[in-house]
């Protein structure tokens, strides 16, 4: 649906908590890769004052705003989280805007002259879309890995890193969809090498001259 806006072509990039998804997105930006966040879209389309916002405290009330007016996430999650028919609600709200603002986004990169952009979503896989942004590259590493990570990041136990890494689609699913994958597991090098040779598979399978992305 995406994958091609008015002559860029996204890829999509996805990946497990603490995978190392957003050291991968850092590597393609200083190869010059433009790169579309969707948790930065999903914050833009319910700042203040936009109809996202508003939409959602009809939809849930203003408990879920914070004293400064704006939204307050925790707020929101605590109550859509247990909630099927609410977590729909959400979505219903927030996708369908998140995806114009993709469109908008790619269309200004067309405008510029970029041939290829990448979209990192964390639920490209959950949400059906994996097949709008191929080639999909997942990132991946041990769950010991991401434990390690989460509980440096977050200082949570290690019962809780274990909790967060189950609440998600088993990255063995991501992986069975992925057109490329990157081990995350190794050194910083490493992964950047990595992400590397297949933003040079990519170049080679969209017809996009790799030379663009010279560091």
């Amino acid at each position: 649906m995406y994958s091609r806006v008015e002559g860029v072509h996204l890829f999509g990039l996805t990946g497990g908590i603490a995978s190392g998804k957003s050291a991968v997105a850092a590597r393609l930006r200083a190869r010059h890769v433009p790169v579309i966040d969707a948790d930065e879209l999903a914050r833009e389309v319910v700042a203040p004052q936009t109809d996202g916002l508003r939409a959602i405290v009809e939809a849930f009330g203003e408990g879920v705003l914070g004293p400064d007016g704006t939204l307050d996430r925790q707020a929101l999650a605590r109550t859509v989280f247990s909630d099927d028919a609410a977590r729909q609600r959400l979505n219903a709200i927030t996708h369908p805007r998140i995806a114009r603002r993709t469109a908008e986004r790619a269309a200004e990169l067309a405008a510029a002259g970029e041939p290829l952009a990448c979209y990192e979503a964390a639920l490209l896989v959950e949400n059906g879309a994996a097949d709008a942004f191929r080639p999909l590259v997942v990132v991946s590493c041990p769950p010991d890995v991401q434990v390690q990570r989460i509980r440096a990041r977050d200082t949570a136990s290690r019962e809780d890193a274990l909790a967060r890494i189950r609440a998600q689609k088993p990255l063995s699913e991501k992986i069975a969809a992925a057109d490329y994958v990157i081990d995350t597991s190794g050194s910083m090098e490493e992964n950047a090498h990595r992400t590397d040779d297949v933003l040079t598979a990519i170049c080679a399978r969209l017809g996009v001259d790799f030379k663009r992305y010279a560091l």
